[in-house]
């Protein structure tokens, strides 16, 4: 499967949060994140396993109450049933990483 990232459709799921859903395998799927400076995703958590790669600008990341600060170039690995929430330092792109498939895609929908 090759995937063209100017071919996939962006959905906004939060004010200034865009992703792109890459695609899924049999066991994994992966998201293309960008988020405005400041923008949020809220503390949750899910039932897959989350490795992420922060591309440009950076996050401040609450993961099971322990605040981090990471930046581009840097990666970050979240375990199954985890509480975490991103904020986005600067404008950030980011590649998510998820083991096994998740239900539902950030939005909502199956995945």
């Amino acid at each position: 499967m090759m995937i063209y990232h100017k071919k996939i459709g962006k959905k906004e799921i939060n004010p200034g949060v865009v992703f792109q859903y890459l695609g899924k395998g049999k066991e994994m799927m992966v998201y293309h994140w960008n988020m405005a400076d400041g923008s949020e995703v809220a503390m949750h958590t899910h039932e897959s396993e989350q490795f992420g790669y922060c591309i440009k600008g950076g996050f401040i990341i609450i993961e099971d109450g322990t605040k981090y600060e990471i930046g581009a170039g840097d990666a970050y690995f979240i375990p199954a049933n985890v509480p975490h929430s991103f904020v986005a330092v600067g404008d950030t792109e980011a590649i998510d990483i998820f083991h096994p498939l998740r239900e539902t895609l950030p939005d909502g929908n199956p995945a």
